[in-house]
């Protein structure tokens, strides 16, 4: 990839509505089932500065695509947002609705993955508005919500991951496994630093892009 202005403002737009219509989606799918935390704080939104966070919204995904155009490695996009509050004891049936509640957002990335392989069919060469900057930016689009939807379905707590198998494992297991919460990021970063990170969603990202493909008929 070339580092140029062009291509960090072509990278930036997928990834900032990525990570923010990820959160927004929780909060969204949070008040359908009884909490209306995210809603009466504004979070319920599709606006990205409700959402944005400085550091991992803006300054990580950015270093992450410097990194890849200066050292030509495989490009990696990890960030995040403002964490939408979600008070999991409003739900109506809060284990339950936990599954749907963090699912939102991975749900929300794979349909963001589909939007941008349609932008990225129409600005083909023989497509209805052909564009190479379209098709760059749509392929930054897959790219970087297959990727968070991914990371983020790895069962690892604070991930979304995390707290769909907290939903699913019997309340004994669940109340342990939430124990470890605390160690998440952690855990996180050390398989980011040793490349097992990619290892483990791998699986996932090509269960992602055949779906893509299937779907949108690329």
């Amino acid at each position: 990839m070339d580092f140029s202005l062009a291509t960090i403002v072509l990278w930036a737009v997928p990834v900032v509505f990525a990570i923010t219509l990820h959160e927004a989606a929780h909060g969204y799918v949070a008040r359908m089932f009884g909490d209306q935390t995210a809603w009466m704080l504004g979070r319920v939104t599709l606006n990205p500065i409700k959402h944005v966070d400085l550091v991992g919204t803006l300054l990580v995904p950015g270093l992450l695509v410097v990194i890849a155009a200066i050292t030509k490695a495989p490009l990696f996009i990890f960030g995040w947002a403002k964490p939408v509050p979600v008070n999991f004891g409003n739900l109506r049936n809060p284990k339950r609705d936990m599954l749907w509640v963090a699912g939102a957002g991975p749900f929300a990335n794979f349909v963001m993955a589909l939007a941008w392989a349609v932008l990225f069919k129409i600005a083909l060469p023989d497509g209805a508005f052909a564009s190479d900057g379209m098709r760059e930016m749509a392929t930054a689009g897959v790219q970087v919500n297959l990727m968070l939807m991914a990371l983020n379905l790895l069962p690892i707590l604070p991930l979304d991951g995390g707290r769909i198998a907290v939903s699913l494992l019997p309340h004994s297991l669940a109340t342990s496994y939430a124990r470890l919460e605390r160690y998440g990021f952690v855990v996180v970063m050390l398989l980011l630093a040793t490349g097992l990170l990619n290892d483990l969603m791998a699986p996932l990202l090509a269960v992602g892009y055949l779906a893509v493909k299937a779907i949108v008929g690329l």
